[in-house]
């Protein structure tokens, strides 16, 4: 269903069952980038009434998850650390095209909110049926079908807002880019890394 061509390896999980702390210090930061990331889209497209609505849905929904992620923290005794950079993110982030319309750069920007999405959703998805421990199994496993919806709404309105932009073969090219620079990543405890 995501496309993706290049799927985690399941030992991914070996590497973040050895420092919890870090995979859920980095994915807490990460759920708060992503609610950031809503809002920053409603503000520069405040006219769309529509994606205005969604946006603010799944920026209550990523703020509500770095609230569980970091009461996950406080629960287990562990120390929440400080914001990570996220090079695969920030490999994305270059991708974007900057030229064309407003709406052709909303458009851009949808599509790598989709791309962040997806490949969030695919290793949630690992660690639910991979990682030893019950608890972080169910609580990924819930978090993978909430990702799973954010990632098909940010590609529905790149789809409905695109106005020179052949949304699906762009999308192609977003999964081809992503796939050859995934293989640079699944190497630490974190989200993307």
């Amino acid at each position: 269903m995501l496309g993706l061509k290049l799927a985690t390896d399941p030992r991914w999980v070996n590497i973040v069952e050895s420092n919890i702390e870090e995979i859920l210090t980095d994915h807490a930061w990460c759920e708060q980038k992503a609610a950031s990331n809503a809002i920053s889209l409603i503000t520069q497209n405040s006219e769309k009434e529509e994606l205005v609505t969604a946006l603010m849905l799944i920026a209550q929904e990523e703020i509500e998850h770095f609230k569980m992620v970091h009461d996950l923290i406080k629960e287990r005794g562990l120390t929440f650390g400080r914001e990570r950079k996220d090079s695969y993110v920030n490999e994305l982030f270059k991708f974007m095209k900057k030229d064309g319309s407003r709406n052709d750069a909303l458009c851009e920007r949808l599509l790598f909110s989709a791309m962040i999405e997806a490949r969030s959703c695919e290793r949630f998805k690992v660690l639910s049926e991979n990682i030893q421990d019950p608890e972080l199994a169910k609580f990924y496993r819930d978090l993978m079908i909430s990702e799973a919806g954010h990632y098909t709404t940010f590609l529905g309105f790149a789809k409905k807002y695109a106005d020179h932009v052949n949304v699906d073969k762009r999308w192609k090219e977003w999964i081809d880019y992503e796939t050859s620079i995934i293989t640079n990543y699944g190497k630490n405890e974190t989200v993307h890394g």
